[in-house]
């Protein structure tokens, strides 16, 4: 049997950022699971917007010539994919939504490539409730995106914490990401 591919992509900037501790966790559950895990950090990387030129709906391939051409086919090969976010003004970050909207390119006449793979959502925030933080914006968005691409969600993991690594003296919430990990890896 051939190993589930991983796909997590983190879009926090920060060193140590909470959402991106949780991500490695869920990197490390799915490995403990037998998974192939590969992880990017999306504020590393230069992913610009989408220019509604519509030229992919028609050649099913985007001609923007940034990193998101890296992250095509293994978005495509990925059995799961999950995105961490911080929570940002009330919903996922710039980042990590920037890096969503370009995969309009993996939409065709037949549904998006997208379709039938797992996804993750890793939220954290400074606020201590998810309604009043944003938090639950971000995961309505995800579950919409995923309906809408035909795909299941996973699992979403999230926790309160603000300063960098704070979320490490959350030994439940890392658990739970670890979990969500092994679930995608089986």
């Amino acid at each position: 049997m051939t190993a589930k591919q991983i796909l997590i992509l983190k879009s926090s900037p920060r060193k140590r950022a909470n959402s991106s501790l949780l991500a490695d966790q869920v990197a490390a559950g799915a490995r403990d699971s037998g998974a192939t895990v590969e992880s990017f950090d999306l504020h590393t990387l230069n992913i610009r917007p989408c220019d509604a030129c519509d030229f992919c709906q028609g050649a099913a391939e985007c001609v923007i010539n940034d990193d998101m051409q890296m992250l095509y086919p293994k978005l495509r090969s990925a059995d799961a994919i999950v995105v961490a976010s911080p929570i940002y003004w009330f919903t996922l970050s710039a980042q990590a939504k920037l890096c969503i909207d370009r995969w309009y390119a993996l939409e065709g006449p037949g549904g998006s490539a997208l379709a039938g793979k797992q996804f993750g959502l890793v939220l954290t925030y400074g606020d201590v409730d998810p309604y009043t933080s944003g938090a639950v914006n971000a995961i309505r968005t995800f579950q919409d995106m995923c309906r809408y691409i035909k795909a299941d969600v996973a699992g979403i993991v999230y926790g309160t914490a603000s300063d960098p690594g704070e979320i490490q003296s959350q030994p439940k919430v890392l658990e739970q990401a670890f979990e969500l990990g092994r679930r995608l890896g089986r």
